[in-house]
């Protein structure tokens, strides 16, 4: 996975920005998403390393020629959701049809009093997710690197200050110390796994056919908490709809100090077989625009001796994963 993404910076106008929420607050959805037309007509037309980006991902995932009309789509999906972001930081959750899949999962996990890791990825909407859990009263915590969308970072935190101290800034002197709390708490830690940071150590994984890397602090995360892993993904169907899929991944993901690279390798690719077919269940929900299979992305650890050569050639499983 390439690291690319920390250096594309927002392009938006701040003030644009700002009044584009004015007219959602005071003027509603609708009137709202209608500007969502041109401003997506334009990054189409002038991104086009994120356009390059997007055509590969969607070639890989839907296997066909990828048309003009297939990258709008993509655009707009990202920007709906990033809309609808305002209106589920002001809790007005009626505005949306949410439909819980496995929540049985996750009412069980609740149920045990104790802490667990929410695993998603750029897949979709986090928002969704959180709000969720904010209506429901239960503690949800994100973890995140902020740092390549501050003007969006900042009106979020103008709309709902509290929601905006939930996140729990990724790399900070004392993230370990408030994540560990949090889930001593009882409450739940969100965490995206789908993207890396400068110097960080990546573990190759087969995801959509072709080697790619995946973030190995993730797992490690994991197996220091010790707390149940739920998969989860709020993905958006058009309209007010959304889906959220909540999946048991593990009770615990123990990686053994002698076989540390594999158990990295293993853990690792079992959550990205599940992204995959997630991508593949609602392609145009995937907001990672920038270049996921190029060289950087794995490096020399795809050629990592400790993994073994057949990882690298398995495709991804549509199956579930089975409860450890």
């Amino acid at each position: 996975m390439s690291q690319d993404w920390l250096g594309q910076r927002e392009r938006s106008n701040r003030l644009a920005c700002r009044w584009i929420v004015w007219v959602a607050l005071h003027f509603g959805r609708a009137a709202a998403r209608g500007l969502l037309y041109p401003i997506c007509g334009y990054y189409l037309l002038f991104s086009p390393q994120a356009r390059a980006s997007i055509r590969a991902f969607l070639s890989r995932v839907l296997a066909r020629r990828i048309g003009w009309r297939d990258l709008f789509r993509h655009y707009y999906c990202f920007a709906a959701t990033v809309l609808d972001r305002v209106y589920l930081l002001r809790g007005q959750y009626d505005l949306f049809d949410i439909d819980l899949r496995g929540v049985e999962i996750f009412t069980e996990c609740l149920a045990r009093g104790q802490g667990c890791l929410l695993l998603g990825a750029h897949l979709g909407s986090f928002e969704i997710v959180r709000a969720t859990g904010f209506a429901g009263g239960f503690e949800v915590r994100i973890l995140m690197h902020e740092e390549n969308a501050p003007m969006i970072r900042d009106i979020m935190r103008d709309l709902n200050p509290t929601v905006a101290e939930t996140v729990i800034p990724a790399g900070a002197p004392d993230t370990m110390l408030k994540v560990k709390e949090c889930v001593d708490r009882g409450g739940m830690i969100g965490v995206l796994g789908d993207r890396s940071f400068p110097e960080a150590r990546i573990v190759p994984c087969v995801f959509l056919g072709e080697p790619a890397g995946f973030p190995a602090g993730t797992m490690r995360l994991a197996h220091v908490l010790r707390v149940p892993v739920l998969l989860f993904f709020g993905l958006y169907r058009g309209g007010n709809h959304y889906e959220i899929h909540f999946e048991w991944f593990a009770e615990e993901v123990n990686i053994d100090r002698a076989q540390r690279d594999q158990d990295l390798q293993r853990w690792t690719q079992r959550y990205v077989d599940r992204l995959e077919y997630y991508c593949r269940l609602a392609p145009d929900n995937w907001f990672n625009f920038y270049d996921f299979w190029g060289e950087k992305s794995y490096g020399s650890a795809a050629a990592d001796p400790s993994v073994p050569s057949r990882l690298l050639a398995t495709s991804g499983r549509d199956g579930q994963p089975r409860r450890n």
